[in-house]
């Protein structure tokens, strides 16, 4: 998972912030309090934006926008 393009409403946020850590930025931006919430390691995108009233097209567009932008993290 390096293509910051599969980044979708089935990704868990988790997975996300730690591939692509620009994300992170994005995150708080919509004041979603999802960094550092034991949630995190298994709410999706969409779950996310449901939860705090996100639209989740503009969302996953910065997302992509952040994780193209940024540098991806060595996860290995």
């Amino acid at each position: 998972m390096t293509d910051p393009c599969a980044v979708g409403p089935d990704m868990v946020l988790d997975d996300l912030m730690r591939t692509w850590p620009a994300t992170i930025g994005v995150l708080i931006r919509y004041r979603m309090l999802c960094i550092g919430c034991p949630i995190n390691a298994f709410h999706t995108v969409a779950e996310a934006c449901a939860a705090h009233g996100v639209d989740e097209a503009c969302f996953t567009a910065d997302l992509i926008e952040a994780a193209v932008g940024g540098e991806r993290a060595d996860t290995g």
